[in-house]
């Protein structure tokens, strides 16, 4: 093998897509048992890896030689083979003290909270502490040397500025759930989470919606990944190669996602979209009539708007856990905020705000069937569909030139330039 990644669990894992943009050498994904990793270790049959959770510690008994860095850390992330002996980095120290300087979160002089005990909780320790905080505390469920309980940080460090999480609590496939309430610790200036699939945990988003600086971990494996692609081939990349590795993967797996009112034109807007792009297209009105084998209208009719809510809100969860996808949501959706929580996690939010003149009743829409129901609609939802969009899309009646716009900004945001 020439490259490649161990962990326990890799399926939700980006470092293959990330590391063959660096470089043209293939990589693998290699799930491996705690009692194999040893075995794997002993075999050297590699030119380079990563290391991934929960193996950050478990390998270095190995290794023949361990950077100052991955020594005062205790986790090592990167093992090179130099001729049969191996020679193991933390890379992750790099990536996290990117992100961090990235989010414009201030750690000098601060309260540091880290989430769990692992291989990179001692690397977001050793980050803390290099950066100058105050004071930097462990979390964990069961108290130990040098770690406190959650219920010790909710009693004595409700004063506690930053919260870093590398458990692996909200990570996919179980995105739900949150490490800690952080609604409990009224000084936060900064959360910063290690985990990047999904884009926004729960964690970030109710960090967000506080107003809290707050990044998911992204841009640290980006980072990661480039400082250990230095450290596979022995050389320096230039300079800009972070920034647009990391916008050229963030495109890609950021899902569009369409709110506005119903006739505004969400699903044509969105097959356009497919069609240009090559990506999946998932209408979620369409998936509600599928599932229940009647139309929207018969669906208010026989189990009422609640029943049908629910369904929305169901298959909106299911769409949630995709990436790099398109989604056309019924006018609805964002009347309810774990849809749009749900939404954010991967996808960026984008309203088409078409004018109320071109707003067309139509029969197969229950609360949209006339013109008076069109305005009461209108004026009920046009607050919050502004308030939850994160781009507003202002076109009149070129559904092409909403979606060429939706398009531009969408990978203008994620790639840093306009396409043609």
């Amino acid at each position: 093998m020439e490259f490649g990644c161990i962990g326990e669990k890799l399926r939700h894992s980006f470092s293959k897509e990330i590391h063959e943009k660096l470089g043209p050498a293939p990589y693998s994904l290699i799930e491996l048992s705690r009692d194999e990793v040893g075995a794997f270790m002993r075999k050297k049959d590699f030119r380079a890896i990563n290391v991934t959770i929960p193996y950050k510690e478990t390998v270095i008994p190995y290794l023949d030689y361990i950077s100052e860095t991955a020594h005062g850390i205790g986790a090592v992330n990167t093992v090179v083979n130099h001729g049969g002996s191996l020679f193991g980095f933390n890379t992750d120290f790099y990536g996290m003290t990117a992100l961090i300087e990235r989010t414009g979160i201030t750690v000098k002089d601060k309260k540091v909270l880290i989430l769990g005990t692992g291989g990179t909780s001692k690397t977001a320790f050793a980050v803390a502490n290099a950066l100058g905080a105050r004071t930097v505390l462990k979390v964990s469920r069961s108290p130990g040397s040098g770690v406190i309980t959650y219920e010790d940080a909710y009693r004595d460090h409700t004063d506690a500025d930053i919260v870093i999480n590398t458990t692996p609590v909200g990570m996919y496939p179980a995105t739900d759930g949150s490490p800690i309430d952080i609604g409990r610790f009224p000084n936060l200036s900064g959360v910063i989470d290690a985990v990047y699939n999904p884009l926004r945990t729960d964690l970030i988003l109710a960090a967000r919606a506080r107003g809290v600086k707050a990044e998911g971990g992204l841009y640290m494996l980006v980072a990661q990944a480039v400082k250990a692609y230095e450290f596979f081939n022995s050389v320096t990349l230039p300079e800009n190669t972070l920034g647009c590795v990391y916008r050229e993967i963030l495109g890609e797996k950021q899902n569009i996602v369409l709110t506005g009112m119903p006739g505004s034109g969400k699903t044509t807007i969105g097959k356009i979209l497919a069609k240009h792009t090559g990506r999946p297209f998932y209408d979620t009105d369409a998936l509600i009539v599928k599932k229940a084998g009647n139309p929207v209208s018969l669906i208010f009719e026989e189990e009422g708007e609640r029943a049908f809510r629910d369904m929305e809100t169901e298959t909106i969860r299911e769409l949630s856990s995709l990436s790099g996808v398109i989604i056309a949501t019924g006018g609805g959706a964002v009347l309810r905020d774990e849809n749009v929580r749900l939404l954010k996690k991967n996808g960026r939010i984008y309203f088409r705000d078409r004018p109320l003149e071109y707003l067309v009743p139509t029969q197969t829409r229950p609360l949209a069937s006339s013109r008076e129901d069109v305005e009461r609609r209108y004026r009920e939802r046009i607050d919050i569909y502004r308030a939850t969009a994160d781009e507003i899309i202002y076109t009149s009646n070129s559904l092409n030139g909403a979606a060429y716009e939706i398009e531009r900004r969408h990978f203008g945001e994620a790639n840093g330039a306009q396409r043609p």
